[in-house]
């Protein structure tokens, strides 16, 4: 079986994103089998399913320091760059976007958010359910998504006769809004801080939602589906992204001092409880 490795990238003397099929050490280990079982378990029919599940926003109620807090222990099954709790990743995102972006505090709020979604997992939904980077179903997928087409096999959905191809359900420039993408912490995400009723601009809420689509935002693949809209848009996601990804060898932030900064903008743009 012919996997290739992901494009991998480098920053401040570290290579990111490196997910190599023949490496025996614990975190890629733990890496590959994620995405095999994401990769061959997520359909058409299984989104719709945790559609159905979690967009009821009938899990919890509680305000988002509070659920972020939840993810103190949360370790990330997916990520081959951090083995550590994922709320120190979340509060050094969004430091990091604060530094090089001081005048944009919505945006300071979507880091520090961004992957809050995987509260999911805490409250037991399997991670390849979750994390990881995202793709969309009800078409073929794309040689750029981790570890390739070849991951897929076991997949029903790869033999399917609309869902098999290239444009599969969706039609030409629809809009990446319009996709159906793989069940995870972004689109959950999205959806709660909607259903809220959040006054988080779109840049932010479209940030939230695409940040863990490579294929798309870092490959250049779909790109059939993309509108003027997704043009536009795009620099939100790399707003966010770069952030995301070369936080990771920040040091620990003072989580209590930055708090009442954070809460200062939960309480404009997501105030009160949330419902999960």
């Amino acid at each position: 079986m012919k996997i290739e490795k992901n494009v991998s990238y480098e920053a401040d003397g570290k290579t990111y994103r490196i997910y190599d099929v023949t490496a025996e050490d614990p975190i890629q280990t733990r890496v590959r089998n994620h995405y095999f079982t994401q990769h061959q378990s997520q359909t058409v029919g299984f989104v719709q399913e945790m559609h159905k599940k979690w967009l009821k926003f009938d899990h919890a109620k509680m305000p988002i320091l509070g659920c972020l807090d939840m993810l103190a222990t949360f370790l990330d099954e997916s990520d081959p760059d951090v083995d550590e709790a994922n709320l120190i990743h979340a509060y050094q995102t969004a430091e990091k976007i604060r530094e090089n972006h001081p005048d944009k505090p919505w945006m300071h709020l979507a880091g520090l958010i961004h992957d809050l979604g995987k509260i999911m997992s805490v409250w037991g939904e399997h991670q390849w359910a979750v994390t990881g980077d995202t793709y969309p179903v009800g078409c073929a997928p794309a040689e750029s998504i981790v570890y390739g087409k070849a991951s897929f096999q076991g997949n029903p959905d790869i033999d399917h006769m609309v869902y098999g191809t290239p444009m599969g359900m969706y039609e030409e420039k629809c809009g990446l809004e319009k996709l159906m993408m793989t069940w995870s912490h972004d689109e959950y995400m999205y959806q709660v801080l909607v259903n809220h009723g959040t006054t988080l601009p779109d840049e932010a809420l479209y940030a939230i939602r695409f940040h863990s689509f490579y294929p798309y935002h870092s490959h250049n693949d779909y790109l059939q589906f993309q509108n003027e809209r997704d043009i536009e848009m795009k620099s939100a996601i790399m707003m966010l992204n770069e952030c995301d990804l070369y936080s990771k060898n920040d040091e620990t932030p003072d989580i209590d001092a930055l708090k009442p900064y954070y809460q200062s903008l939960i309480d404009k743009y997501v105030p009160g409880d949330v419902n999960w």
